[in-house]
């Protein structure tokens, strides 16, 4: 449904988008993830056409956005970033200017009002000029407009900026539900956003895309995947490094905190083991030793560790 190739965009010398490829496919949620100024919006407005781009193709629903505009367009719904919208209008006469446009009309057009207003929870301030809605309902306003058509592909740049927790999994919900059927792809800087909505998410930095994925197959390439942590009442936190190092399938081992009588212990996996393996031979080790244990458990690895690592400016230190 969404096919970018060799994207490139460039300000004059400088590069905002660096030979970006996907593709997005219907019942998939795309998040596009990366820290602000990594390329993600200037992306976004090359997919719908806002744009031209420098050097490379975009195809939407079998169209390309240059050659064949309207069609794409067509298939296509858009939330832009910051949530424009006109603020003279009423909610409801935004939303039929909306529907307009896509060339709905008469019962269908009404219809389609009906559907989106009720979705985005618009129904008490349907009457509302825009300029007097709070910040939450004014981006819900716009991502009803991104609907209005009920489009296949539905492309969004920072969806729930600004918005308050319970409108946020309001957004995140509804996101999910369309995601069962249309194509998606959103932007986003919020990591727990990728992993509570995105089917695939894809992280780009500078420019350039640097892993491409499921959530769960990110997370896998976090140093933390698959590492043991023991939680010790009663015994040293050296004195457990010092039996979980002399396990083959360990690598390394760490003190995570150490606390009055209780130490929390971690172990490294060496190489890839098959699952359970390292946690089986911990808790061998600790019956073994007789320790009072607490709480072990495996880390899965952590999204924020793997977006760090690879987002971080050459010239920046990573925290200690």
């Amino acid at each position: 449904m969404i096919k970018v190739e060799n994207l490139v965009k460039k300000f004059g010398p400088k590069t905002a988008v660096d030979d970006v490829s996907f593709t997005v496919e219907p019942g998939e949620i795309l998040g596009f993830l990366g820290p602000n100024g990594a390329g993600k919006s200037t992306t976004m407005r090359m997919v719908t056409g806002f744009i031209p781009p420098t050097a490379g193709t975009v195809s939407v629903g079998g169209h390309d956005i240059l050659d064949n505009p309207v069609e794409a367009k067509k298939a296509m719904g858009y939330l832009p970033e910051s949530a424009p919208s006109y603020p003279d209008m009423t909610v409801l006469g935004f939303l039929r200017f909306a529907a307009e446009i896509r060339g709905l009309a008469g019962a269908e057009k009404n219809k389609a009002i009906d559907r989106v207003v009720e979705l985005c929870f618009l129904e008490n301030v349907i009457h509302q000029s825009v300029d007097t809605l709070s910040k939450g309902y004014r981006h819900r306003t716009c991502f009803a407009q991104s609907i209005v058509h009920d489009p296949d592909i539905l492309v969004m740049d920072e969806p729930t900026d600004g918005l308050d927790p319970n409108q946020k999994r309001e957004i995140r919900q509804l996101i999910r539900r369309m995601g069962e059927k249309k194509a998606i792809i959103f932007s986003t800087h919020i990591l727990e956003e990728v992993e509570a909505v995105c089917s695939r998410a894809m992280i780009i930095d500078r420019g350039k895309v640097v892993a491409n994925g499921t959530p769960s197959e990110l997370s896998s390439k976090s140093e933390l995947a698959g590492s043991v942590t023991l939680k010790v009442r009663g015994t040293g936190a050296g004195a457990i490094r010092s039996s979980l190092d002399k396990i083959d399938l360990v690598s390394k081992t760490t003190t995570v905190e150490e606390k009055d009588d209780v130490a929390w212990v971690r172990a490294f996996p060496k190489d890839q083991p098959k699952n359970g393996e390292v946690s089986a031979a911990v808790a061998e080790t600790a019956a073994k030793e007789n320790w009072s244990v607490v709480e072990v458990y495996t880390e899965r690895g952590r999204l924020d560790e793997v977006f760090w690592n690879l987002t971080i400016s050459e010239t920046e230190e990573q925290p200690k």
